[in-house]
Parts: structure tokens; sequence; C-alpha cells
């Protein structure tokens, strides 16, 4: 969410008169979610590059096999979204992000040392990658739920922009360090660090020591069925919500592609070694960066749909000059670092500014569900996009695909200016009951 710059207010520290900062940062509990959560992100992000570069690199994988391994971590997100909301709503959030976390750093520490032995092959990163997507949604949906119980109301803005800032910042930057590892270790070494991300964040969750309000049901408890469906009724009857979730998709599907052709167009079509491909990526960072700062100042001034609408445009449009691209590395990855800057800098805002947006317009006892069902819409077509992005590179040139796969990004804004999403003024919407 936006960051808000009135964040600090004059209080009283034990007595002492001096002003201190008013929010979630002063609560410890607060500070070790944030810090658990960014560790997590950033290591569930870098593993998404860090594995297909495994496949690539060190077992020569070809374009089909890595469409299927990137639609294999992507599918828990497909069959299991809905029914971790249902669950997460009922359940203690602290508890399923630390057995999440300690279950990915085992996951991918076995990558690490079946390296070192010689046994490391497709089908164990097969098996790798569907753990980790899975244990994945458990943590996203389990994350976004716990500040609602952790926090006061007036501190959510605020707090959802630091987590949300974060899982931004790593959606771009995690890639960016994958490729980094990758390069400066041998490929399946480089899962090793991503591990000891989801490590730290185990460490630091663990110690969050306030307890949750778990909501509870007089009598007998609604069926996993019902929740379900209480949250598909909900996204689909809110036209704000209705339409975060169709331009998710559209977006996450064409993404899913285009991630999936551009890892062997940058290796095999620009010839571009890992370091060069990390340093074309790591240009996400700053450009996040920017992008938070934006989303602190632009929707209360422009307007929250205006904003978005014009973020995703130029965010996903700039991925079209990617497919442009020719000539030695001393040209091209210049050009790469500015393009991946444009993208991670329109796409933090765009991201922070939808998850204010989804937030404010969803109660909190739906919180999980309705997190849950637009994760449903959105990363559940990621697999699709990438089995058709390793199908359409067998079947077309590279450098074709890839303009296709990207062209198909612009379907997102389009649904988002079509929409009242783009109505949205400056005050974010209240909760429908």
């Amino acid at each position: 969410m936006p960051f808000d710059p009135s964040s600090s207010v004059s209080s009283s520290a034990s007595g002492s008169g001096r002003s201190v900062p008013s929010g979630p940062w002063r609560d410890g509990d607060f500070r070790r979610l944030w810090a658990g959560q960014t560790a997590s992100q950033l290591g569930e992000h870098a593993g998404l590059v860090i594995l297909p570069l495994i496949a690539v690199l060190t077992l020569d994988a070809d374009a089909g096999r890595l469409g299927v391994l990137r639609a294999v971590g992507q599918a828990p997100a497909l069959l299991l979204s809905l029914l971790v909301g249902a669950w997460v709503d009922r359940w203690c959030t602290r508890t399923v992000m630390v057995l999440a976390d300690f279950g990915r750093a085992l996951a991918l520490g076995a990558v690490a040392a079946a390296g070192l032995l010689g046994v490391l092959g497709l089908p164990v990163l097969f098996v790798v990658a569907f753990v980790v997507g899975t244990l994945s949604v458990f943590f996203d949906v389990a994350y976004q739920t716990s500040l609602v119980r952790l926090v006061k109301r007036d501190q959510l803005v605020r707090g959802n922009s630091a987590l949300e800032g974060s899982r931004s910042a790593a959606q771009t930057g995690g890639p960016a360090l994958g490729g980094m590892l990758v390069s400066l270790l041998s490929a399946p070494l480089a899962a090793a660090p991503s591990a000891l991300l989801f490590a730290l964040s185990f460490l630091s969750i663990r110690r969050i020591r306030r307890d949750e309000p778990v909501l509870r049901h007089p009598g007998r408890p609604p069926r996993v069925r019902q929740r379900i469906l209480e949250g598909l009724r909900f996204v689909v009857g809110h036209p704000v919500l209705r339409t975060v979730g169709l331009a998710s998709a559209a977006f996450q599907f064409s993404f899913a592609a285009v991630m999936t052709v551009q890892l062997l167009f940058l290796t095999r079509e620009l010839h571009l070694s890992g370091t060069a491909v990390g340093m074309a990526l790591a240009a996400t960072g700053p450009g996040a960066l920017l992008g938070s700062l934006l989303a602190a100042r632009l929707p209360g001034r422009l307007g929250h749909g205006a904003v978005l609408v014009s973020a995703a445009v130029l965010g996903d449009g700039v991925m079209l000059c990617v497919p442009a691209l020719h000539g030695p590395p001393a040209v091209t990855v210049p050009a790469l670092m500015a393009v991946n800057f444009a993208f991670g800098a329109f796409g933090q805002l765009v991201n922070v500014t939808v998850m204010a947006v989804r937030q404010a317009a969803t109660p909190d006892e739906m919180q999980g569900r309705v997190a849950a069902t637009i994760n449903f819409a959105g990363m559940g077509l990621a697999p699709i996009g990438s089995l058709l992005g390793g199908l359409l590179t067998q079947e077309w040139a590279l450098r074709t695909t890839l303009l296709v796969t990207a062209a198909g990004m612009m379907l997102s804004p389009a649904l988002m200016a079509l929409s009242p999403l783009a109505r949205l003024g400056r005050v974010l919407p209240t909760p429908r009951t």
C-alpha cells in the first residue's frame, strides 16, 4: 500500500518527552513479521529464477522442459489457493508461516546437496519446485492475513505499505539476486543462499510473541466449501475486486509466458552470460525503490484509478522493447537494464496501489479468502502461461514468441481502463459487508 508521509506524531517515550514515530514500526512483533516476510519473499522470488537457470545451464533443459518446470512450481496456486484461504482464516498465521519457511529451506537445501553429490536431475527439480510452490501459497496467504490480527485498525495502511512494498521489491529484485547467485556460484549451489533466506525468515517470525485473535464461529463452523464459495461470491460481486482479479489473471498468464521465453532469449539469442543476465535483472531493484516512493504520493494526488491504469500501461508496455534488441552485450545489457528499471518502477507502483485498494475494500473477516481468491485468479493461470511459452518457443522463433507474449501483457491495463477501477479517486473504497 502507499506509504503515508505523515507517519510521525509527537508523543512521550518512557516519560522522556522525545518525539517518536507513531504506527506499527514501534511494535516489535510487527518488525519481526516485516523482517521475516521480507527475507521469505526474497528467497521465494530468487528461487523462481534459480531453479529454471539450474535446469537450463546445468541440465541443458530445452524450452518444453523449462516450461513444465515453471508450471509445476506455479501449479499449487491453481490447485490450493482457495482451500488455503479458507483454512488460514481459522488458523494461527504465525504457525503457518514458520512451517512454510522451514519446509522451503529444507527443499532448496536439498537441491544444493544433490548438486554436490552429483545426483541432481530434472525429477529432483520438479519435486522441489512443487514443494516450494505449495508452501509459498500457504505463506503468502498467511502473511496477508496476519497483519489484520497483529496491529490496530488505524495502523493497517502503514503496515500494509511496508509488507507489500517488500513483496513488490522482492518480485523484481529477487530474480536479479537469483541471476547473480547463479553467476557467482555453480548453479546448484546458488540454491543454498535462497534456503538461508527462508531460515532467517523462520527465526524472525517464530519470535512473534502476541497471541492471535483467531476467528471462532459459535456452534459448528462452516464447511470449507462454504467458506470458499463465500470468498468467491464476494470477489465476483464486487466490481473493483473483480477487476483486480481479472487484471491479475491476464498479467500473470502473459508474464509467466514472457519469463519462460525471456530466459532462453537472453542466454541463447543474445548470448548473455549468467553475470550479464543478473546485471540486467538487478536494475529492477532501484526501479522498485522509485516505484515505492511514487506510490507514497501519486495515488493521493492523481487518484488511485488513474495511477493504476497509466502505470500498468507504461510498465507492461516497456517489455515490448526487449524483442527488438540486437547487438553485442555492451549494447544489449544497458538497454535491458533500462527496460527492467522502468518495469520495476511502474510494476511496484501498480502492486502497492492495487494492494491498498484490495485491503481497503475487504472486511477483516474476509481478508484471507479474498487474498486467496485473487491469488487463485492471478497465479492460477501462471502455470498455463509457462507451458504456453515453452510450446510456442518450440514452434516459433524466440524473438517472435517473446514479442507475442509481451504484447499479451497489455490486456491487463486494458481491463483496468474499461472497469470501475479506473474511476477510483483519491480516497480508497470502504469495505462492503
